[in-house]
Formats: structure tokens, sequence, C-alpha cells
């Protein structure tokens, strides 16, 4: 006989109005059908993602920060795809493909940069800022009617929200903010647009792109995988939203105990680290485990007054909780008051067991050394976080460290083990609780854009 299901997904605060970002959202039943494991190995699974998905979703292409004065560049690899991000003599920020017209050789070799306007290196053809064509080497050799077009650079439809720009290939999205689904002010209020990044991550990883999605849209593995977190994350805690069109969330509770952990009184090393973090003098703290979230959030609150931070519009849990919020169909964002942890999940060109976790720090800066982003983060010691200087991107290959910080670090070391194990005969699928229901959500939007739904 089937027992009765009585599981309730938590509320991070029962009495947020409904009209908060706080608030629960309405629950989405994807139901509970277990998917067929060769999506995360198989190669027809890959083309069809490649003709279904990616050209017609946004995908986030960098930061306005980025780019910010005429002439800067940022130059980014997508699969087979690379594009080429720029702002212009007009402060327009415009995307191209980063492909000259005339032979198909990248326009811009490296990460990043500042120009006056593009030129090939194969045979010197020149680019304005706005992709127009401005020269052609020896025009008089060509034909007049195959560039009378006056080719020029490719441009990709592309739209800014919250100091993030994002990118549609085929042109046909809806417009972005619809598209995201997530309410008035949710990104907005952390003030993306301020923050700079202070490191930037690129590493190779022996999984599928969705081996990595499902492994960040959950907490249910911490206890496992990140046991030292048992003191500091509450895990059985977390909220977790759905939102139309594939986005969700987790709100997850730091600064406050797991029920899973055996002590739930004594303040120990972990949460006084994060005392610390917060400005106080954690040897001197008087309170027990149960009141130091509480006690963080006010002095998170005193201390941005005292260097001129706005934090008007984040409610006292944003203060200390980390809010994960994915947006579809490969981005996860780590919300907090002092940063954000912006990572890309992007799928190899031709193996579909490899995919590149883009990762990139980003930070308000503020007036005060010891102000930082939260340390799960792995920012190492001695960063510039003066937003002066725009760390270089870090390339790293696979099979080598990441060094991204100890909970980043075990994820690395899992997910290969993982992958292989999803091809084993003895695998029949994922089997997904409702802690893992961000999971089902997402890959029930994926579907919809493979079986032409959307």
């Amino acid at each position: 006989m089937a027992r009765s299901f009585e599981y309730e997904q938590p509320a991070i605060n029962p009495a947020a109005p409904n009209d908060s970002l706080e608030s629960r959202q309405p629950a989405i039943d994807n139901g509970f059908d277990v998917l067929d494991p060769s999506r995360y190995h198989s190669r027809e699974f890959m083309a069809a993602e490649w003709q279904r998905l990616w050209p017609r979703v946004w995908l986030i292409a960098g930061v306005v920060s980025d780019v910010a004065e005429a002439g800067d560049y940022y130059q980014f690899d997508f699969g087979h795809e690379a594009f080429v991000m720029v702002r212009g003599e007009d402060a327009g920020i415009r995307v191209f493909y980063n492909v000259c017209p005339h032979r198909g050789n990248r326009v811009v070799l490296n990460d990043r940069g500042s120009v006056g306007q593009f030129t090939c290196a194969f045979h010197s053809w020149q680019f304005g800022l706005d992709g127009c064509l401005k020269n052609i080497t020896d025009e008089h050799t060509f034909r007049p009617e195959l560039v009378a077009h006056r080719p020029g650079l490719t441009e990709v439809r592309s739209e800014i929200h919250a100091g993030i720009v994002f990118i549609n290939m085929d042109g046909k999205a809806p417009p972005l903010k619809e598209w995201l689904g997530l309410p008035d002010g949710y990104l907005e209020a952390y003030q993306l647009d301020k923050m700079v990044p202070v490191r930037h991550t690129r590493s190779e990883w022996a999984a599928n792109w969705k081996t990595g999605i499902d492994a960040f849209y959950e907490v249910y593995h911490l206890h496992a995988v990140h046991p030292q977190t048992s003191t500091v994350m509450d895990d059985l805690g977390t909220q977790i939203d759905l939102y139309p069109n594939g986005c969700s969330r987790m709100i997850v509770p730091l600064a406050r105990k797991s029920p899973r952990a055996a002590d739930q009184e004594s303040v120990d090393e972990g949460l006084k680290y994060m005392i610390g973090e917060a400005g106080m003098a954690a040897d001197e703290y008087a309170g027990d485990a149960k009141t130091v979230r509480l006690d963080i959030q006010h002095a998170k609150r005193e201390r941005a007054k005292r260097l001129g931070l706005d934090y008007s519009r984040l409610s006292d849990g944003q203060l200390t909780d980390s809010w994960a919020t994915g947006i579809f169909p490969n981005v996860q964002i780590g919300l907090h008051a002092e940063g954000a942890f912006l990572m890309r999940f992007i799928p190899h060109p031709t193996n579909p067991e490899r995919f590149y976790y883009d990762t990139m720090t980003l930070f308000l800066p503020a007036d005060d050394p010891n102000y930082r982003v939260p340390d799960w983060m792995g920012l190492p010691e001695g960063a510039d976080t003066s937003g002066e200087t725009r760390p270089d991107v870090e390339h790293i290959g696979i099979g080598e460290p990441a060094n991204l910080g100890l909970v980043l670090d075990q994820d690395s070391e899992l997910l290969p083990v993982v992958q292989k194990g999803i091809r084993s005969r003895g695998f029949r699928g994922a089997i997904w609780s409702e802690q893992e229901i961000r999971l089902r959500h997402f890959h029930r939007e994926l579907d919809r854009y493979l079986n032409g739904e959307k």
C-alpha cells in the first residue's frame, strides 16, 4: 500500500508579504518522470540542443563593467561560436559574432582589450566599433558585386538587465525581462550594475554541462560532499522557488546550523569566521549559534551605513543568506549584499561529456579592507578588490586543480565520477526528491525546447 506524501517545502520567512522578493512562490508540479540518462552523453542529444535550444534562448554574454569605455571589448567562446562585446563611440554596447566576413578568421584573438577599430589579422580588413566595414585591403581586386553590400561584422541581438549583457542568436526570443520571468527588481536589488569582476576562471570539467547544473541546483548533497558546511548552512531549511520559463532559485540560510549538526548551541570556528566577516569581534561574541544569523544581519546593516552602501532594497535575510538563482538554461548566480558569484555551464563544442565551468566573482567595492565576498566563493587571499584592475581570465585545463576554494573544488572532483556512473548500464535515470525540484523544473523546460513546445 502506497504511503501518503507529506513533505512541505520550507519558507525562509513565513511572514514575508506576498509582494516581497523573499516570499515563497506558488508551487509548480513538474511530475515525477525518470528521464533517460542518455541526455547526459548522447551526441544526438547534444546536436538537438545546438539546433533547438542554444540559438533560441537568452544567454549571458558578460557584464557591463567589462566594457566601461569606448573601444573596450570582451571576447568569449560558447561552444563552437565566439562573440565579442564592445562599447561603441556612441556609448552603446553591441555584441558581434567574432568572425571576419571575408574568410572566417576571428577578428579578436584575446579575452579583452581596447581598440579604436577592429582589424582582421588575416588580410587586414577593418571594421568600426559599430561593426560596419571601414576598409577592404586592395578592394579594387574584388568584383564590385561581391562587396557591394559592404560586409561588416554580424551583430547579435542583445539586451542589458541589471548590469548583465544577454544575447539571443536567432533574434526571435521574447523580450528579455518577459523571458526571465523573475519578479520586478529581483536582480536589481543587489546592485549588480555597480559590481566589478575581481576573479574570473574558466575550467574544463569531464562531465556534461547538465551534470554540472544538476549538482549546483540543489543542497541535498551538502551533508555528504561538503560536511564542513553543516554548522554554517541550513540545508534542510532551504526555500526553493520555481519561476516561469525555467528560472528558479534556492534561498540557503547561512550563519545557521543544519539540523543535521549534532551540536546546535556552540559557536564553532565556521560561525566565528562568519562573525568576523561581518566586521564583529568573533572572540568577544557573547551569543550562541541560534543568535548568530540575526546579529550578523544587524552588524552588516550598520556597516553598510558606515560605508555609505545602499542596502535599502535588501531584506535582513538577504544580508546573510545565499539567493542561488538559476537563469535558464545554463547559469546560476549566488547573490549576496557584498557581491555575486556568476557561474556559467558552457557546453563543449564537440564532446557531450565535457563542459566549461566559467565563474566570475563580482564585488561591490567599499572602503574597508575587511569587507569582502563570502568565503564560499573561494576568492584567494590578497586578491585585488579595489575594482581598479580587471583580472585576467584564468584558463584551467581538464584535470588541472581548479583552485576555486574547498567547496567548489570538492564539486570539481565529484562531477567526473558522477558522469562515469551516468554511463553505466545499471543506471536508469535520476530519481529526484522534492529537495531536487529545481532539477526537474530545469529539465522540463529544456524538453519543451527540444520537443518543439517552444
